[in-house]
């Protein structure tokens, strides 16, 4: 075992390892794990979010009107845009490097002393794993009452999923992504996602794709949950504003009631909707209906259309279904100048598919493109190649991203807008450069 780390750095850069020296574990050893460490939090409220888009949007949601209501919560998503910090928030908070450093430790020393079953299975929690134990432990230090857990990759043999005493669980829109490991079509990826469920937990769901809501029925019925679905009816007076969204939602003891939220992006009001639906299942007196919606208006959710300089949108859409979204909410919204669109994107996309959307969309008058940095980054011939069949914008590709970036800023007129999609990969390295840049907002 390595010698002792005692910085947040270094707890880090082993965090980052571990995928050279550990691989998938059994659901089995990892629920081992957990017990070995003492089951922390399990005594908290929990609420389980699986989904193919919108997880951490709707974790946002609920965490912020928690906040709203003076109820403690801790929220723990992925994946982090600069530091690991952020996927364990607390009362609002990222934690301190203090506090990831004690939580790295109580894992760590879980680590070396296994127990005879995990050190026979040769048992070291994966990265997520070791993050999810993390917030865990970070949620028992600060007794808790709520936990937002959101689920990294599926459901069912998802590591957050080790958790059986649920409150709620919450599935937000299925779409096709990490097809590899969840299944071809929609209702294997639902039914992959839908392994959250827990007996007489409500689950609630968008319920707008015939053949993915029956298999939501079907496990549901199968689990023993009690499915409560967010039909299409529920949301209605959609407002768009100039940088806010007005609707109303279905609360069933109190008829629609009026909602704003702080953002144009549209695909939040069916994440912010789910929230509400799942806080009002809660039947918490607390929450009324005033800090509800004073609650979701103070949403902020890093990456999800967030204006990072004047007319400089930073979007988080990483695959088809998220980029068709964000140019539904882009068509919405009437520009008296250029639109401009810097683009990337992983490997494991279907960068050809997301290519053809953007391009034939119409609304873009240049489309840059720039390389990712890792291992999983798209060459950027491949990249370049999947939008040079198409027509009607001027296409331009950059080594860097920074080269990319300061040039349109530099060169942006006061009418015009400039889009940043493709990758959370890449909104964590624009906010990393817009950091270490001297922009000024």
């Amino acid at each position: 075992m390595k010698e002792e780390i005692d910085t947040y750095g270094a707890a880090e850069d082993y965090i980052n390892a571990t995928p050279k020296f550990t691989s998938k574990n059994s659901m089995k050893n990892t629920a081992h794990f957990w017990k070995r460490l003492g089951y922390p939090a399990c005594d908290s409220k929990i609420l389980h979010i699986a989904g193919t888009n919108g997880k951490g949007s709707v974790c946002a949601y609920l965490c912020t009107v928690f906040k709203q209501a003076g109820i403690s919560c801790g929220m723990f998503t992925s994946p982090h845009l600069i530091t690991m910090r952020e996927r364990f928030v607390i009362q609002g908070e990222k934690v301190s490097e203090e506090d990831f450093l004690y939580a790295f430790h109580v894992v760590m020393d879980g680590v070396r002393n296994p127990g005879e079953e995990l050190l026979a299975a040769g048992y070291h929690p994966t990265f997520f794993e070791f993050l999810f134990f993390m917030a865990m432990v970070l949620f028992e230090k600060y007794h808790v009452e709520y936990v937002v857990l959101e689920t990294g990759l599926g459901g069912r043999l998802d590591a957050t999923n080790v958790v059986e005493k649920k409150k709620l669980c919450i599935l937000t829109s299925i779409g096709y992504d990490h097809m590899e490991y969840l299944g071809e079509t929609l209702p294997e990826i639902a039914a992959e996602k839908a392994g959250i469920m827990r007996k007489n937990v409500p689950v609630i769901y968008p319920d707008k794709q015939a053949e993915v809501t029956r298999v939501i029925e079907e496990y549901a019925e199968k689990s023993g949950a009690v499915p409560c679905p967010l039909l299409d009816t529920a949301i209605k007076e959609i407002k768009i504003r100039n940088k806010t969204i007005d609707f109303s939602v279905y609360l069933h003891y109190y008829d629609y009631i009026g909602f704003t939220l702080s953002t144009p992006a549209l695909y939040q009001v069916e994440n912010a909707s789910l929230a509400v639906r799942a806080l009002e299942l809660l039947r918490d007196e607390r929450i009324t209906v005033p800090i509800l919606q004073e609650g979701i208006r103070r949403t902020f959710w890093e990456g999800r259309m967030e204006e990072i300089l004047p007319s400089v949108y930073l979007d988080g859409a990483h695959n088809v279904d998220g980029i068709r979204a964000f140019l539904e909410t882009v068509k919405h919204y009437p520009c008296a100048g250029r639109r401009t669109l810097l683009y990337s994107t992983v490997r494991d996309k279907q960068y050809d598919t997301e290519a053809a959307l953007i391009s034939k969309a119409g609304l873009f008058d240049k489309i840059c493109l720039v390389p990712l940095q890792g291992e999983r980054a798209l060459p950027l011939a491949q990249l370049a190649d999947s939008f040079g069949q198409y027509t009607g914008f001027d296409r331009k590709v950059y080594d860097t991203l920074e080269e990319a970036f300061l040039e349109l800023v530099s060169h942006k007129g006061d009418k015009d807008e400039v889009y940043i999609v493709g990758s959370l990969y890449l909104a964590g390295e624009v906010k990393a450069l817009l950091k270490s840049t001297e922009i000024e907002k």
